[in-house]
């Protein structure tokens, strides 16, 4: 999570502009973050701790691109819920990424022929 936060760090000032559109915001984030954050992601064993952290962290960064959200019956200003995001953002869920990714990695794997040292450790094998 650390790469993460730092990647997001390192391209604040274009996220938090209020000169660049939503749009341009979201592709920079894809483009910066999330590869850094998968592949961080990727190459460790995600617990359920850390599966809701890497929520968190996403929902944190969306908050910070989308800002807060004006309601239409009180006219106050909030922050925007987690299912405000469904409507402003449609990007596939991170974790079920990150899992979909090892799956296709795996079979990849379990596809190699024979003695392979690979299959050997997938199956437990050593």
């Amino acid at each position: 999570m650390k790469s993460g936060k730092a990647c997001y760090h390192s391209v604040y000032n274009l996220l938090s502009s209020s000169l660049l559109s939503k749009n341009i915001k979201i592709k920079t984030y894809r483009t910066t973050n999330s590869p850094v954050v998968l592949y961080e992601y990727e190459t460790w064993s995600l617990t359920l701790r850390e599966e809701r952290r890497l929520r968190v962290f996403e929902k944190w960064v969306l908050r910070r691109i989308f800002g807060p959200k004006r309601d239409k019956v009180t006219g106050e200003w909030r922050k925007l819920h987690n299912k405000d995001f469904s409507d402003l953002y449609s990007s596939h869920d991170t974790v079920r990424v990150i899992k979909s990714r090892r799956l296709r990695q795996a079979g990849y794997v379990a596809r190699m022929g024979g003695e392979e040292t690979c299959i050997q450790c997938l199956g437990g094998q050593t």
